[in-house]
């Protein structure tokens, strides 16, 4: 009996000391000053995940707009190349007949590779005389009463990149 009386009071003294341990304490109530320097941290926390982001952000925004021309250059580097094989091949030709057929191709493959890049030229000639298309450089007297207020004549050719104007065109108005 004496081995259960000892079991038991081993057993008694676990009990005892189990519930004296932190688990079973009631949970104190934060302090004042505790609730504040948490909250703090989290908005200290926060503001520099915060600065970070935008530091972030604007670094590809510039790392972007510093490379953004690269795709329409890349387009047009067989352009220069066949410029410079033009050039090469003019100095030995006679034929100027071959140079003009050679610059227009090469005139042509240009204005495409532009336009497939969202560049259109503006028709103005013969349109209504628009300030939001248009850049009057001079005006004449019309030659026909239907051209008043018309684009006579285009000096300088607008374009449109995606629908939106890049360059108005210079133009004579008819009065």
């Amino acid at each position: 009996m004496s081995e259960e009386k000892e079991v038991q009071n081993q057993e008694e003294e676990l009990n005892g000391q189990e519930n004296a341990s932190p688990e079973n304490e009631e949970k104190k109530e934060p302090t004042p000053e505790e609730k504040y320097s948490e909250l703090n941290d989290k908005y200290l926390r926060i503001h520099a995940e915060f600065d970070n982001y935008r530091k972030r952000t604007n670094k590809e925004k510039l790392d972007l707009i510093a490379t953004a021309s690269s795709g329409i250059l890349k387009d047009l580097l067989p352009v220069i190349d066949d410029f410079e094989r033009a050039i090469a091949n003019n100095e030995k030709v006679d034929d100027i007949e071959s140079v003009k057929e050679g610059f227009q191709l090469i005139f042509n493959k240009f204005k495409n590779t532009l336009e497939t890049k969202g560049l259109k030229p503006m028709d103005s000639e013969g349109k209504d005389f628009d300030l939001d298309l248009h850049e009057a450089i001079a005006n004449i007297p019309a030659p026909s009463k239907k051209m008043k207020g018309k684009v006579i004549e285009a000096v300088e050719k607008g374009y449109y990149l995606n629908d939106k104007v890049i360059r108005f065109a210079k133009v004579v108005v008819g009065q």
